[in-house]
């Protein structure tokens, strides 16, 4: 019987160690309610999500509270209640909460009650994820998209530097076309700077970041520094440029955000990127081609255009 015990606790707290280990490498914070004694356990992880150490933090439900968003409180606190009630539905909440630093980050908050046979609830464990980033990419689709809706040609071009400047918040954004083959030069088709639309420009990619993204067809992303790098970009210090490819995968083209301020790494949405740059592709095709059937027309003898269009 004695032994039975001994293998049952070693069992048991090799459980426990794999269960900590896990939660050490997970990028989840951890929290537990006990709603006996009101005491909030949270995690080192946890904490550190809101910029805190592990021992700055001792753990209780009202400090909890005070971190949350008080718009988000009565929606939360009505969760939690719902799921204690036993209403069936899982506890799952995203939320605002304050971070240390005076910042706000968007917490998605998972928990499940702890029951007694009865089924009195007596402890609450949960995750927490911190999807700030996720949500930052959400706000920034939704303004884009809201922005460039129903604008085409031209219009386009000039509504996507906009709303991207916009949204990012950053100082100058432009989108080029390839004004020769081999590339060596490239020609904006809309420039924002500075809050306002700029006069259109002709450049030399020699000297300059856009160089990598148009010829090797890649992102390019100077968080900062860009300006001691490339002083064509004085005054600059961050950049990022997106390539823009036609249907058959050559570039045509790019995207280009430059800031007087460093960029965080966050600025690499490559999926949202994509998204818009392939729509910028193929407004660059439909222009190409209208250039060309232009440029046809203009050649054609009055019989000969007569004769085309019958």
């Amino acid at each position: 019987m004695e032994q039975r015990r001994k293998q049952i606790e070693a069992a048991l707290q090799l459980s426990e160690e794999r269960y900590a280990l896990a939660l050490r490498g997970s990028s989840d914070g951890l929290w537990e309610w006990n709603r006996l004694s009101g005491e909030m356990l949270l995690s080192p992880r946890w904490k550190s999500m809101l910029g805190f150490a592990d021992s700055e933090w001792l753990g209780s439900r009202e400090r909890w509270r005070e971190r949350i968003h008080p718009a988000d409180l009565p929606r939360v606190e009505a969760a939690l209640k719902a799921h204690l009630e036993g209403s069936g539905e899982p506890y799952e909440e995203q939320l605002r909460m304050r971070h240390r630093d005076g910042g706000t980050r968007w917490i998605l908050s998972r928990g499940t009650a702890i029951r007694h046979a009865s089924g009195k609830p007596y402890r609450v464990v949960g995750l927490d994820t911190d999807v700030t980033r996720i949500r930052r990419i959400e706000t920034i689709l939704n303004e884009i998209v809201e922005g460039i809706a129903g604008a085409v040609g031209e219009a386009f071009f000039h509504t996507l530097v906009q709303h991207f400047a916009q949204a990012l918040q950053v100082s100058c954004a432009f989108i080029t076309e390839c004004a020769d083959y081999p590339t060596s030069r490239q020609r904006t088709l809309a420039f924002w700077s500075d809050s306002a639309f700029r006069e259109d420009i002709e450049y030399d990619l020699p000297g300059t970041p856009c160089e990598t993204v148009v010829k090797e067809g890649r992102i390019c992303f100077h968080p900062k520094n860009v300006g001691a790098l490339y002083p064509v970009e004085a005054g600059y210090e961050g950049y990022l440029g997106i390539p823009i490819f036609a249907s058959d995968g050559k570039v045509i083209g790019h995207l280009a955000l430059l800031d007087s301020k460093e960029m965080a790494d966050d600025m690499l949405f490559a999926s949202i990127y994509r998204v818009f740059t392939a729509r910028a592709g193929a407004e660059m095709e439909r222009k190409i081609a209208l250039k060309m059937l232009q440029r046809q027309a203009a050649t054609l003898t009055p019989a000969a255009a007569l004769g085309a269009s019958v």
